[in-house]
């Protein structure tokens, strides 16, 4: 059963890894090293509105999901491995 059980484990973490590289390599521009890839986008000059903010995360938020991981509190950052997540997808509406 241990066995059984690190078995997906690996698998689970094989796929995640996956996808975090597609996404990494996507990202990453290839003249920068990858730490450089992972600083925050330089923002336009001016003052930034609640709006702004707001938007910005949910669209984060979304790309996370529609890339296999959830956003619900439930299970946050754990990739989906059986479809849609009801608890994200009301998470998502809200």
């Amino acid at each position: 059963m241990i066995v059984k059980e690190l078995l997906e484990d690996n698998q689970r973490l094989t796929i995640e890894n996956e996808q975090l590289r597609k996404l990494l390599k996507r990202e990453a521009p290839v003249d920068l090293p990858v730490s450089s890839a992972l600083a925050p986008a330089a923002r336009p000059a001016g003052p930034a509105t609640g709006e702004d903010v707001v938007g910005e995360g949910y669209d984060n938020l979304a790309r996370l999901y529609h890339e296999g991981f959830h956003i619900c509190n439930v299970y946050y950052g754990h990739l989906r491995t059986e479809g849609d997540c009801l608890f994200c997808l009301s998470f998502l509406n809200k």
